[in-house]
């Protein structure tokens, strides 16, 4: 995740829109990240595919993620962002997706805490450290109610940090942040490694993580 700038205010969700609507977004890129497109191209691990499957990516941004499970799975795909802007953005570049992919893929804006319903797959990259260290536990308790059993938690776990600066987002992270607050009788780890495909700022720094909810 980029430097977040400062109109970023953590008790103030509205203040993403207003980043957004400022165009002052560096976090944002144009493609989905290469240590994604790995784990789901190489098929290291068993992923849920097919318009019957449902897929979650909060903190969606501008949607490349959305776009790019429902292109490359097949997979109903939702993305949820606070910012309205945001949203806007990400269905206007859904605008330029295939008919399939377009059919497949939907936008809300909407609080991560507040949504109900159940998914097969869902996908965290940088909303967890996007979110103050005080409210993870309620993240993972959100997520046991979002991952339906046997469905998969994704965590791409970036940037991870040496040491805690003091402020965020991004707020200081390290992989076991998330064992943390994940109970071990609820969720069990079927991927941690270190991406073959980082890029950039991303070497060295970022880990994939992914859980099956038992």
């Amino acid at each position: 995740m980029e430097e977040t700038p400062r109109t970023i205010i953590n008790d103030d969700p509205n203040t993403w829109d207003i980043a957004w609507r400022k165009n002052i977004t560096p976090w944002d890129k144009d493609k989905p990240q290469p240590a994604l497109r790995e784990v789901v191209e190489s098929g290291a691990v068993e992923l849920p595919r097919g318009e019957s499957k449902t897929a979650l990516v909060p903190g969606c941004g501008s949607g490349n993620d959305v776009a790019y499970f429902a292109a490359t799975l097949g997979i109903t795909t939702v993305g949820v962002d606070v910012s309205a802007k945001a949203v806007e953005v990400a269905n206007e570049r859904l605008a330029a997706s295939d008919a399939t992919t377009r059919a497949l893929v939907q936008f809300q804006a909407a609080d991560f805490f507040s949504l109900t319903g159940q998914y097969d797959l869902v996908y965290d990259y940088t909303f967890f450290v996007a979110i103050p260290p005080k409210r993870r536990a309620e993240w993972a308790a959100q997520m046991s109610q979002l991952v339906r059993r046997g469905g998969l938690l994704m965590t791409l776990v970036y940037p991870i940090a040496e040491a805690d600066k003091g402020w965020g987002p991004p707020w200081f992270l390290r992989p076991e942040h998330y064992d943390e607050v994940l109970r071990s009788e609820e969720w069990e780890k079927v991927c941690d490694e270190a991406p073959k495909a980082s890029e950039g700022d991303h070497i060295g720094r970022e880990r994939m993580v992914i859980w099956r909810r038992v």
